[in-house]
């Protein structure tokens, strides 16, 4: 068995040139698109890219409008079925546990056979469960659909992001990481919302009905228009971490990389990267375009070394490393508290004394939407504006660090946020406190995750896909068992003491994080990068 380090696959261990030193220059692209390929995501139209990604963004967030977009039914689905509120929060509870679980399932699968094939199948398998939902004539039948939907689905939450990588440059990462977290948050949100208003007037399986058409036209664009992202490139070019200096010309010229030089000898088109795909050579002819059929073939050519069953096993050492592990518990945490809004806000809206009609219970996903938004924007474009002005101070080196000092206004914001929501139910305050306890909260679903993701792909590039798959997977095992007991909790200690608690752990994550990884981080990254801990 053969193990890497990460600077055997990325000599640069995140920290690349930017701006060349007078720092008014154009940008200097990270990673460095191929100049005789085509076919390299890099490369793409603009069009092409905003399509492909787009479908992937659509997907992720028609996962979430089918499953969490039903919760303003719960109360009425407790009726119609007889079930107590703990047995209808299974409807949640199963497809949230499912959609982590099945991560680890999905992007080993995508890394040997390529991520097109992976999601058209999850396209289809969504697109039946949505209907097979609508047609449910038990509250077992609706369970399951939910659970094999999220299970699909699951497919979207390490691999959307790691395509995300594959077509945008690392100046663009923030922003892209903000869009796609905005959709998979929107679901939670934008499908409350249409739910609560199609209950009220119709039935819930107009809901499901409505995801059904959704998706069917999703797998269209997706079958059609998205290819395949996966390819393997050079590293960029490397810069002294204690000089600040980089080691040769920027951009960096095509000569053997160090990660080339890693893999050993290589022909022009038949290089193997240590990760098992094929590289690009430097002195390769310039490649023809791949024609549409080639593009949209089910099983594109994605070359591999590395057997089926390693791939399975080579994340789990990748837990070594602080910002998997910061990620993880950063994420793990704003996801809970937006749950267990999510799951106990129809049990608190629609009893004494507010009785809120469905229609009414679904108006509180309004501020939920805006913290979103706001979130997405601050963790996404502010973020990537801050680190651009932080690197320039930096004579025009970029640090992954540079991302985490704005972790500071969702702790503040959200933090806040949890606090003002349990206390508000805890002592039946207007209805306007717990509106914008949720907003508020909402901040950290995807301003955390964002900011969080987007610094361990700047990390670790090469084995991102991997990495993001152990923070999405084990954040929702995580929630799984804290969504499982928050029906439990409240009932024993009250909705204040449970949210307070809630929003001090919060802030002791975000802040130790932090503590830790702004300072120190830099430093911790280049020592862990030549650990021989990857497969």
């Amino acid at each position: 068995m053969v193990l890497h380090s990460l600077h055997d696959l990325d000599p640069t261990k995140g920290t690349v040139r930017l701006h060349l030193a007078d720092n008014n220059s154009p940008i200097v692209l990270v990673p460095k698109p191929s100049e005789n390929n085509p076919n390299d995501p890099l490369n793409w139209s603009r069009r092409k890219k905003r399509v492909a990604f787009l479908s992937v963004c659509a997907f992720a967030f028609l996962t979430n409008f089918g499953i969490g977009g039903l919760t303003p039914a719960f109360y009425i689905l407790s009726l119609e079925f007889g079930k107590t509120q703990v047995e209808t929060g299974a409807l949640l509870l199963w497809p949230v546990l499912t959609l982590g679980v099945f991560n680890f399932f999905w992007v080993p699968i995508a890394n040997y056979y390529g991520k097109r094939p992976v999601f058209v199948f999850a396209c289809a398998l969504l697109c039946a469960c949505s209907m097979w939902g609508a047609l449910a004539d038990t509250f077992e039948s609706l369970l399951w659909s939910l659970i094999i939907a999220a299970f699909a689905g699951s497919s979207t939450e390490a691999l959307g992001a790691s395509i995300a990588n594959d077509l945008y440059f690392l100046h663009e990462r923030g922003s892209v990481m903000g869009i796609y977290m905005n959709f998979i948050s929107g679901g939670n949100t934008i499908g409350p919302l249409i739910c609560g208003f199609i209950v009220s007037e119709y039935s819930w399986r107009w809901h499901k009905w409505m995801t059904f058409i959704l998706t069917m036209v999703n797998f269209m664009a997706v079958v059609f228009l998205m290819p395949e992202t996966t390819y393997f490139r050079h590293s960029p070019n490397p810069v002294d971490p204690d000089s600040g200096t980089s080691r040769g010309p920027t951009p960096r010229p095509a000569d053997r990389s160090d990660a080339e030089k890693a893999i050993g000898s290589a022909n022009a088109r038949g290089a193997r990267s240590p990760l098992g795909h094929t590289a690009e050579s430097p002195t390769a002819l310039n490649l023809p375009k791949k024609s549409w059929t080639e593009e949209i073939s089910v099983w594109p050519v994605v070359s591999r070394d590395t057997p089926l069953v390693k791939l399975f096993f080579r994340p789990f050492p990748m837990w070594s490393y602080p910002c998997v592990i910061f990620a993880f518990l950063a994420y793990a945490v704003s996801l809970q508290m937006t749950v267990a809004v999510n799951i106990l806000n129809p049990f608190v809206l629609q009893a004494p004394p507010y009785n809120w009609s469905p229609m009414a219970n679904g108006l509180i996903n309004i501020p939920g939407l805006i913290g979103n938004l706001f979130g997405s924007v601050l963790g996404g474009w502010v973020v990537d504006r801050f680190c651009d002005w932080k690197t320039k101070r930096n004579n025009g080196v970029y640090e992954p660090e540079n991302r985490l000092w704005l972790c500071l206004v969702p702790l503040i914001i959200s933090g806040s946020g949890c606090l003002l929501f349990g206390y508000g139910v805890e002592k039946t305050m207007n209805w306007a406190s717990l509106f914008f306890g949720y907003g508020m909260i909402s901040v950290a679903l995807t301003a955390v995750p964002t900011i969080t993701m987007a610094y361990v792909s700047d990390c670790l590039l090469p084995v991102n896909s991997d990495a993001l798959m152990l923070v999405n997977g084990s954040k929702n095992v995580v929630c799984f068992f804290f969504a499982a007991s928050v029906l439990i909790w409240v009932q024993m200690v009250g909705y204040a003491e449970a949210f307070g608690t809630t929003a001090g752990v919060f802030a002791l994550i975000m802040g130790g994080g932090m503590a830790l990884l702004i300072p120190f981080g830099a430093r911790i990254r280049h020592r862990q990068a030549n650990w021989r801990i990857i497969l």
